[in-house]
């Protein structure tokens, strides 16, 4: 009895092992990202047994070769399977490139036609969709270091720039230009001057702006520029008025 559990115990240690020395070989970009944009991640090793993120990921690498070998049922089986596991749904059919990093993941789903590009973040809750029944292309197209906040939807077949950062819950339904930020329902773009956020892969949104709230503080600031020119207008014309006033009947103005 004891022999045969040191020999379970002997066998698990050994398979850990070696998924530790395959996912840290074809999975380094994904482990380095997560290290470098997950401030709670202290070593590989918790990265590759504990991020739900990074399991969501070697399943649709898995499911992604069935699919391109023609391998019917199990590809959407096992992808599946993995979104009990995990809370994370990446269909078999997309496309996604080095360096995704999915933090916390629950609720994430990345449909079909999907393409996302490399050093990718998304947050949980995060849906790339489709709008509709059409075939062919129907899923988002997202390009190279864009960050997506928790909640948000990109919906279509629309494609997002390089280096763009979507806010908390935004719902993006058109194309977004490279180096913009887009917030709000449905989203608009406000853009930084066209350059790049400084330090690489940008995860702080508590700096994105709201194109709304500027547009009221704008619009304030017209009615207080508006209000003031009225109170000097009808303070000049009240000292003219008294002027007028206090000279006598019959007196001539030169």
């Amino acid at each position: 009895m004891v022999l045969c559990f040191l020999n379970i115990i002997i066998t698990v240690f050994v398979l850990a092992v070696f998924f530790y020395i395959l996912v840290g070989k074809f999975f380094s970009y994904e482990i380095a990202a997560t290290m470098e944009r997950d401030p709670a991640s202290t070593s590989k090793a918790e990265i590759i047994f504990t991020y739900s993120g990074l399991h969501a990921l070697i399943f649709y690498r898995v499911t992604n070769f069935l699919r391109r070998k023609k391998v019917p049922f199990l590809p959407r089986l096992f992808s599946q399977t993995t979104k009990w596991f995990t809370g994370i749904e990446i269909h078999p059919g997309a496309s996604i490139g080095k360096g995704l990093f999915i933090d916390h993941g629950m609720g994430v789903v990345i449909g079909e036609t999907a393409v996302i590009g490399d050093n990718v973040t998304l947050f949980q809750g995060v849906t790339l969709g489709g709008t509709g029944k059409e075939k062919g292309k129907r899923h988002p197209t997202i390009l190279d270091n864009t960050v997506i906040g928790a909640g948000a939807k990109v919906l279509g077949n629309i494609t997002v720039g390089k280096n763009v950062m979507i806010g908390a819950n935004a719902v993006v339904l058109r194309d977004v230009p490279d180096d913009s930020t887009v917030v709000g329902v449905p989203g608009r773009v406000a853009r930084r001057k066209g350059k790049r956020l400084p330090g690489g892969v940008n995860l702080d949104h508590s700096s994105l702006p709201d194109p709304l709230q500027q547009a009221l503080e704008r619009l304030q600031h017209e009615i207080d520029h508006i209000e003031e020119e009225l109170e000097n207008y009808n303070g000049s014309k009240k000292e003219k008025d008294k002027k007028q006033d206090s000279i006598p009947d019959g007196t001539e103005i030169i």
